[in-house]
Parts: structure tokens; C-alpha cells; sequence
């Protein structure tokens, strides 16, 4: 990936996403935004060069409303990111494990540490928008009785306390995020594809769809589906596949899918991340 430039994540300093940008992008400047839309919405207008997002989580699934994004914008997937997620439990300096009463995270920074969590007895769960986030805001408003789940960096950030370290449920805690921009690449190498694809809900419908892969050898890596909106009970399909749109056979694949489905999208061709994270 280049180095340099503005990268928008969602969070505050210290959270995982700008871990992932610092990843993806060696030099850059991380530009914190408040939601995942206002990543979005700043790379498909120019405000920044690149955007870094979460796509799925190891332990507790995908994030819905990046799909969605992904599909409202004409952004193009160009790098993925596979970030190990090691969960602190942050407290004020000073406060013991036995005085706190609320733990405050993103939702799915509470949901990966939900069996650590139940250990410590009945606490009031309360999610915030941001793991860092959640950091700055015990702090801030001095709320020495509350805990908050994120990172080691985000406690050195803002001066907290390291209650317990490896907090996460299970220690093979990835997310996978990816870089998105405003026009698409060619990869070298080893190379991932994601596309979204819609057809009328007949029986088989699925079965053929991905008959266009099997017939041509193609590894697909994951299939998520989500609410075709506007149209109840009806659905969207993403699909990660090995290879890029440059090979023929993924370019045959696509035409032959085309013929079977009402919309297909490419997302992006893009280096598979157990290359590129790796050289």
C-alpha cells in the first residue's frame, strides 16, 4: 500500500480502526470520524485520500452497515487488513477490580469479551460508539465506579489504568478491515475479489449463482447476505472469491453470473491480506 495521506477511520485516537490505517497506510495522517458514514461519505467526496473500515470480526460476526455502505457508495475495495484484537479492561489510576459497577464499549468490543465479563459478576453493560471512545469518556467525565473495554494505546493515550489484559473471550480474535478509494486497482500476486450480486427469488437461484465459480475452479472465501431494501424478502449476496477481475477466468465467472441475476457489483480486486500483510 502507499504510504501517506489522510485516512479517515471511525473512533477516536487509540481505537482499533487506527491501528488497521496505520497498518494499510505507513505515514498517513488518521483523520478520526464519529460513524462509519462520515468515513464513507468524506473518501467519495475527496475530503480524504483513503478510508479504513471493519468488515467482519473473527468472534462475533460481520458489521452490517459497512456492507450496506459499501454498496451505496462508488467506492472500490483496494486492500484488506487482518488486525489481531487483544482487549484490555481500562479503569482511572488507582481503582480497583472490585469497585467497578459499569463497563462501557462499542457493542462488539462488549460482545467479544461477553464470558470475561459475565466472571466478574452482575455489572451494568453500556455501549458507546467507540472503544477508545468509551476510554475518554469514563475519564472525562470522572466516572472512577466504570471500566471500559479497548486497547492498550488507547490507555497510554489517555492515562488510564490497565485492569486486566487479554479481556477478549478467545485469544484468535481477528478483524479483518479493509481500505476502500475512489477508483480501483489492479493487485500483483495473490488477489481477492468482492462482489454483490441480486436476482429474483426463485428456487435454485443461489445454486446457480455460484455454479459460475465451481464450474471455473474458484475459491470463494465467504458469502454474506443482506435486505434488498425496497423489496421484502428479497436479498443481496457479497461474495469474496480468490482472483481478480484482470484473470480471464474471474472476467468469464462474472459474465456468466451476469446472465443469471438482475444487478451484479464488483467492489474490488485487491491483494489477499495472507500476502500482503505478510511481505
Amino acid at each position: 500500500m502507499a504510504s501517506g495521506g489522510l485516512v479517515a477511520f471511525q473512533g477516536e485516537p487509540g481505537a482499533y480502526s487506527e491501528e488497521a490505517a496505520l497498518a494499510l497506510y505507513p505515514g498517513c495522517q488518521p483523520c478520526p470520524c464519529e460513524t462509519f458514514d462520515e468515513v464513507f461519505d468524506g473518501v467519495e467526496s475527496g475530503q480524504f485520500d483513503h478510508g479504513v473500515v471493519p468488515l467482519e470480526n473473527s468472534l462475533a460476526g460481520s458489521v452490517h452497515r459497512n456492507y450496506d455502505l459499501l454498496l451505496q457508495h462508488r467506492l472500490y475495495i483496494v486492500a484488506e487488513h487482518n488486525l489481531r484484537v487483544s482487549h484490555c479492561l481500562i479503569a482511572h489510576p488507582g481503582v480497583s477490580l472490585s469497585e467497578i459497577t459499569q463497563v462501557y464499549s462499542h457493542p462488539q468490543g462488549l460482545a467479544q469479551c461477553e464470558q470475561s465479563l459475565a466472571r466478574l459478576g452482575n455489572l451494568q453493560l453500556i455501549a458507546a460508539y467507540d472503544t477508545a471512545g468509551s476510554v475518554r469518556l469514563i475519564r472525562d467525565r470522572g466516572l472512577r465506579h466504570a471500566a471500559a473495554i479497548a486497547s492498550r494505546r488507547a490507555a497510554e493515550l489517555y492515562g488510564m489504568q490497565v485492569l486486566v489484559e487479554q479481556f477478549e473471550d478467545d485469544k484468535s480474535n481477528y478483524t479483518r478491515f479493509i481500505a476502500i478509494e475512489r477508483e480501483p486497482i489492479e493487485p500483483k500476486g495473490e488477489a481477492k475479489t468482492s462482489i454483490a450480486f441480486a436476482g429474483i427469488n426463485r428456487p435454485g437461484l443461489l445454486f446457480r449463482c455460484l455454479s459460475a465459480f465451481a464450474l471455473r475452479d474458484i475459491d470463494l472465501h465467504k458469502i454474506e447476505s443482506r435486505p434488498l431494501r425496497g423489496v421484502p424478502w428479497e436479498y443481496i449476496f457479497y461474495v469474496d472469491l480468490a482472483g481478480s477481475v484482470s484473470e480471464e477466468r474471474c472476467r468469464r465467472a462474472l459474465s456468466h453470473l451476469e446472465e443469471m441475476t438482475t444487478f451484479v457489483r464488483v467492489l474490488g480486486s485487491y491483494p489477499a491480506a495472507w500476502h500482503a500483510n505478510h511481505e
